[in-house]
């Protein structure tokens, strides 16, 4: 069977979820499936022809933007032509799909988190994502979601059933502190809470930045893409002069990501637009304590094993208290989750099974 895959910026990853979700189903996939991955040659820096044995294929336009609906549509169009099922990844390709409803029994569906929710969109951008999110769900053979949430909200939404799939973690790694790393990063040495995100509104990066500087008792670092966006340029210069705050680049270097992060004394999780977010499970994964926002989506990833705050003054709340809490045992309860329910192998199994079904 030949499958593609759709709606990604391309492979090899260092972007985004979905790319490692499509790295990793070629990790794990075997030769009872021919994959193809189509990839954007404007975004990519490489422009290999295979990788670990899937075929890649280019269309010269950007995945981001405006002008990621045509990029996704052509792919999603070439692909339902050339392959015996396709696995379509977010909400790209919904102007296309209507035409292509005598090809449905082809199209698999993920359309991960509720992107019309992000802040980040206008008003007209959040209509046109909504109305590819529908056209998708209803001309798709099969659908997967990644959260309890999605799936009720696809149910309740559109009458459809969905299979669970959840997303893996275990790629993220313990680093044991090495002397050129306190060198480089001379917060290592004392404690610090950390998170690593986008940086828009809709993962709560102003109620987070507002708490933390609200107080000196515990640094936060914050590693994003500070420079992609006008809020993101704004929000740093706001900031940039607090003493509790260490605001970095976004870091694409999984090791030196990994050094940071898995030495932190706390998790920061502040996303809040649905779905199953890739930096919690893979802070999970490395057994921290978790703070994240009570957004329904994270207590369901977390299986109610962390801690939630949904203001300024309940986050500051748990951090003033932090010492009286049993930061070992939430860090233990969630890493018994990553290893039984996100695990790359088991979730590649389980796309798999439905692929081939």
């Amino acid at each position: 069977m030949r499958l593609s895959i759709v709606g990604i910026r391309g492979i090899p990853n260092n972007y985004g979820g979905f790319e490692t979700l499509a790295e990793y189903l070629v990790e794990y996939f075997d030769q009872e499936i021919e994959l193809v991955v189509y990839c954007s040659s404007r975004d990519m820096d490489s422009s290999i022809k295979t990788y670990k044995g899937a075929s890649l294929r280019y269309i010269p336009i950007s995945s981001h933007g405006a002008s990621g609906i045509i990029y996704d549509s052509l792919a999603l169009l070439m692909a339902v032509f050339t392959s015996d099922k396709v696995l379509f990844l977010g909400f790209g390709g919904g102007f296309m799909i209507p035409f292509l409803r005598k090809y449905k029994s082809k199209i698999i569906l993920n359309i991960g988190g509720l992107d019309w929710k992000r802040d980040k969109w206008s008003s007209f951008a959040k209509n046109i994502i909504r109305f590819s999110e529908a056209q998708l769900v209803k001309n798709s053979s099969k659908l997967i979601a990644d959260n309890v949430g999605i799936s009720e909200y696809l149910f309740k939404t559109y009458g459809r059933s969905s299979e669970l799939i959840a997303y893996g973690g275990d790629q993220a790694m313990k680093i044991k502190l090495r002397p050129e790393d306190m060198l480089a990063y001379p917060f290592l040495k004392h404690d610090y809470a950390f998170s690593v995100t986008r940086i828009q509104i809709d993962n709560n990066i102003d109620l987070i930045l507002d708490a933390f500087s609200a107080q000196s008792d515990l640094p936060l670092v914050m590693v994003g893409n500070w420079n992609n966006s006008d809020y993101g340029r704004q929000t740093k210069k706001k900031y940039r002069d607090c003493k509790s705050l260490i605001l970095l680049d976004a870091i694409y270097d999984r090791e030196k990501l990994d050094v940071l992060r898995s030495n932190c004394s706390l998790y920061i999780h502040g996303h809040s637009a649905g779905g199953t977010n890739p930096s919690l499970v893979e802070a999970m994964f490395l057994a921290l304590p978790i703070f994240a926002f009570a957004s329904g989506y994270n207590e369901n990833t977390t299986e109610n094993k962390a801690l939630y705050f949904d203001s300024k003054e309940s986050l500051l709340g748990l951090i003033h208290t932090r010492m009286d809490l049993n930061l070992d045992q939430i860090s233990k309860n969630l890493k018994e989750i990553a290893d039984r329910a996100y695990r790359w192998k088991t979730i590649a199994e389980k796309y798999k099974k439905l692929i081939l079904s």
